[in-house]
């Protein structure tokens, strides 16, 4: 009970938050173990374009933090996780409210501890589309983060 708690705390949390309620974009959903997290973009006023279909930013804005405050929360405290690089790829211009759901594996993130047991730190690719309620793809964003373990930043800056 205490982790859906926390859970919907969070969803508050990231939408009241003043940039992420600019982007007029709005957390759905986090599981409490932060494997999943579904994010929407409503076509409002807040989200229309001059020509009538969903900005291009508040596609973005909904999803650039994403990925990030999921590996920080899965991994914990031991590892550091920052945003390195991103590119969207827009598909069809968006009509109505589209949706992005993002997964965590808990293979990946022992692929991502594993990583780290050999290298001062390691890049990942993350890949998630914003699709309409009948599926089809708007927008397809590509996020690299960057990730080592905490306390090692002097090894990263001699390499």
């Amino acid at each position: 009970m205490l982790d859906r708690f926390r859970g919907w705390l969070w969803k508050w949390r990231f939408n009241l938050f003043p940039a992420y309620f600019g982007s007029g974009a709005r957390v759905r959903s986090i599981s409490p173990d932060w494997r999943e997290v579904m994010v929407e973009v409503p076509l409002s006023w807040r989200t229309r374009n001059y020509v009538g279909t969903t900005f291009g930013g508040s596609m973005y804005a909904a999803v650039d933090p994403i990925y990030m405050m999921m590996l920080i929360r899965a991994l914990g405290s031991g590892y550091v996780v920052w945003d390195k690089a991103a590119s969207i790829r827009f598909r069809k211009p968006g009509r109505g409210a589209l949706t992005a759901t993002f997964r965590l594996d808990e293979r990946e993130l022992d692929d991502i501890r594993a990583s780290l047991e050999q290298q001062a730190a390691v890049d990942r690719v993350y890949r998630v589309d914003l699709v309409d309620e009948a599926g089809t793809v708007h927008a397809t964003v590509e996020k690299t983060l960057y990730i080592r373990k905490a306390g090692a930043a002097a090894l990263v800056r001699a390499a």
